[in-house]
């Protein structure tokens, strides 16, 4: 479903654009988690709160949400972010934001967590793994 959204978004911001708009250009960013809070182990049908730190690479970044993806009990998680495409941006070293979101345990087993951490020199998605148990 997820999928079919963002492609319909993408036809639309295709179809929407011209070359010729003084309108600003934006394009989008997933950023590397630095570092997240979790449980040593979950309850079933409990609600926990996962914070993530970030940090924003420029002035040009704006926090558009958490991207979150499930697989059975693997969640994939890093920051969404839109990117303002300006020659005007300029470098962050500010400490890392912070965000959270809540997670609510539906299934046995264990949960598998997976955090964007950036590409390594070929190209390639890292990710730190974090498996938390569920316990009754």
């Amino acid at each position: 479903m997820k999928k079919i959204v963002l492609l319909t978004l993408f036809v639309l911001t295709l179809v929407g654009c011209s070359i010729d708009d003084d309108q600003p250009n934006y394009s989008y960013e997933v950023l590397p988690i630095d570092s997240y809070t979790l449980p040593e182990s979950f309850t079933l049908g409990e609600t926990y709160e996962i914070k993530l730190k970030y940090k924003k690479p420029s002035n040009c970044h704006s926090f558009q949400g958490i991207y979150y993806d499930k697989e059975l009990n693997i969640r994939t998680i890093g920051i969404q972010t839109t990117v303002l495409e300006s020659t005007d941006c300029t470098p962050l070293t500010a400490e890392p934001i912070e965000v959270s979101f809540k997670f609510y345990v539906t299934n046995t087993g264990s949960y598998i967590f997976k955090f964007y951490k950036g590409e390594d020199a070929n190209g390639q998605n890292i990710f730190e793994e974090i498996e938390i148990p569920v316990t009754n």
